[in-house]
């Protein structure tokens, strides 16, 4: 029987959160390579006897670097297995899943796509921010935080500052100094709203507001670490009305 490979997106750490399709893969495969922020109860879903892979990446050190990644589902596939890479997010969003299906494909490996409800969208929502609004923001524009400071994507800041009404940072926290300073330097506005969302989705979710030239202290003195979505935009002045998870959270921590 040929194997096949699984681009599944675990979504942003809620387990209720991820696809009815994404589920059945998890269900169904011989192998799974896990990434670290996917919650651990999606893997007990897998079934009796199959192979579990850690792949986990913490800043500055990596359990398993991409290049084995990658070599690891092409060797599970070509011995028959059907493989999921299991991602935190979506496989398409600063996921790699691109460079792992390039890699399929190199080897002649069938593979899927299994799209994954990504942080910058899932995080906000339980923070209680649209990141479209008919009269707040008609834009947004996803960027990782390990472009700043890159001089070939300088421009970017630019443009983000200035053509787009919402900005959500992926993996910013340990640069959020550059990203405000940036964005300041290329026309942002100081008092622009902004928020960091820490373990997004998931009941110890903490979102801190502020504004550009406020947040870095609201930070330091909260200890918001990563993971962390950082918002940037007018639309983050909804958090006050509709902050619904961590004011249920509350409810649940008073009444339950």
């Amino acid at each position: 029987m040929a194997g096949k490979v699984y681009l599944v997106g675990a979504g942003p750490g809620d387990p209720d959160l991820i696809t009815v399709k994404g589920l059945r893969c998890i269900q169904q495969s011989d192998v799974i390579l896990y990434d670290r922020l996917v919650n651990p109860e999606l893997l007990k879903h897998a079934k009796e006897g199959a192979q579990l892979v850690y792949c986990g990446k913490l800043p500055h050190y990596h359990t398993m670097k991409q290049e084995t990644i990658s070599r690891f589902l092409v060797k599970y596939a070509k011995k028959g297995y059907q493989v999921v890479r299991l991602k935190g997010g979506d496989p398409f969003v600063f996921g790699r899943g691109g460079e792992e299906a390039e890699e399929c494909f190199r080897h002649d490996v069938p593979f899927e796509i299994v799209p994954g409800i990504t942080a910058g969208i899932a995080a906000s929502a339980y923070a209680g921010i649209p990141v479209t609004h008919r009269t707040l923001s008609k834009s947004f524009a996803i960027i990782t935080g390990h472009q700043a400071g890159d001089e070939a994507a300088e421009h970017q800041w630019s443009h983000l500052a200035n053509a787009v009404d919402t900005i959500c940072v992926y993996m910013g926290v340990t640069h959020l100094s550059t990203v405000v300073n940036k964005l300041i330097q290329s026309g942002k506005a100081p008092q622009t709203p902004i928020a960091l969302i820490h373990w997004g989705t998931l009941r110890g979710q903490r979102t801190v507001v502020g504004t550009l030239e406020t947040i870095e202290v609201l930070v330091r003195e909260a200890k918001i670490t990563n993971p962390s979505m950082i918002v940037i935009g007018e639309v983050v002045t909804l958090n006050e009305k509709l902050n619904w998870f961590e004011e249920e959270n509350k409810a649940l921590q008073i009444y339950g």
